[in-house]
């Protein structure tokens, strides 16, 4: 490591983990590494979780780190440090997340929703390095997304803009873990897409999903949906072409909303590729107004998961 570089940690807490880097202000990582949520455990047990994390990372070298910046889910809001209800992390309520790690470390800390800090790091080092204009979209354990505009975030009044995976695509669909019907994460989410999954298979028994899992639903993940479309299975193929056109639904009501026509797609579900990304873009272009459509693209996310440790860590170096 070098002494002119200038260091920061990026931390990302998703629901099923929480990975952390060490990364210059240029955007490389010089080390990682990650710990369970334990989400089940509430807020004290995560930020536990988030402490141990850290204290790992930061012991093997005395280099001198300028702050640290957290991407979470949830409302945040960056000038008090605050993360409120976030989804898929039982019992928070209002925590003051960037005060207590800050006591900690005695480190500047920054707080952004996680998905605004993907979006901030394909900005700067990313696949939106070239665009004035566009909207990240995480899909994971649920489903973010940030807003760029005019190379800044739009974080909205009270810090809670970006919320894409609560756009309403069916008034009778599904519930969602919001509270609300019909969300694009009650479809894109990861536990909603595998129960999904696991509801077509009845009527898929030779399903090459069957094969991989050997009989073991307990087994199914992503992953396994794409080695499955890999091999040619049409069943897999239906499920990734489905969760592309429900999400492009959604994002022709962003298109159609805000006048963007640019769309970064992240997260690990993005992981279904090509034909996830194309049936995102049909879909899109089917539902938007028509003046927007020979303007419309979507792109896959260059830093892929990557993007909220280098995104959270931008924000001890940028204001945007």
């Amino acid at each position: 490591m070098s002494k002119s570089e200038k260091y920061a940690i990026g931390v990302d807490l998703g629901g099923t983990y929480i990975k952390f880097g060490i990364v210059t202000e240029n955007g490389k990582i010089v080390r990682k590494s990650f710990v369970d949520t334990k989400a089940e455990g509430g807020p004290d047990v995560v930020i536990k979780q988030m402490k141990k994390g850290l204290k790992e990372l930061l012991d093997p070298d005395k280099i001198k780190i300028e702050g640290i910046g957290i991407g979470s889910p949830g409302i945040v809001s960056k000038k008090k440090g605050t993360v409120e209800n976030p989804p898929n992390l039982p019992g928070w309520g209002k925590v003051q997340l960037g005060h207590l790690i800050e006591k900690t470390f005695k480190l500047p800390t920054f707080v952004e929703n996680d998905a605004n800090a993907a979006a901030i790091g394909e900005l700067i080092f990313g696949a939106g390095k070239n665009y004035k204009s566009f909207v990240m979209i995480t899909l994971g354990t649920g489903v973010g997304g940030g807003i760029i505009l005019n190379k800044k975030l739009f974080r909205g009044d009270f810090g809670a803009a970006g919320e894409i995976g609560h756009i309403t695509i069916d008034i009778n669909g599904p519930k969602c873990g919001c509270g609300s019907y019909g969300c694009i994460e009650a479809y894109a989410g990861n536990s909603y897409l595998i129960q999904n999954t696991k509801e077509g298979l009845k009527n898929h028994q030779d399903s090459k999903i069957v094969e991989l899992i050997s009989d073991d639903f307990n087994a199914l993940t992503p992953k396994v949906i794409s080695t499955a479309a890999e091999l040619g299975d049409p069943f897999a193929n239906e499920v990734i072409k489905n969760l592309g056109r429900n999400i492009g639904f959604a994002l022709a009501s962003v298109s159609n909303l805000l006048d963007v026509s640019t769309f970064i797609i992240g997260g690990g579900v993005a992981g279904f590729g090509k034909l996830l990304l194309d049936n995102i873009e049909m879909s899109l272009k089917q539902r938007v107004l028509k003046s927007l459509v020979p303007r419309c693209k979507v792109l896959p996310a260059k830093l892929k998961n990557e993007a909220g440790i280098k995104g959270a860590s931008s924000l001890v170096f940028y204001s945007i």
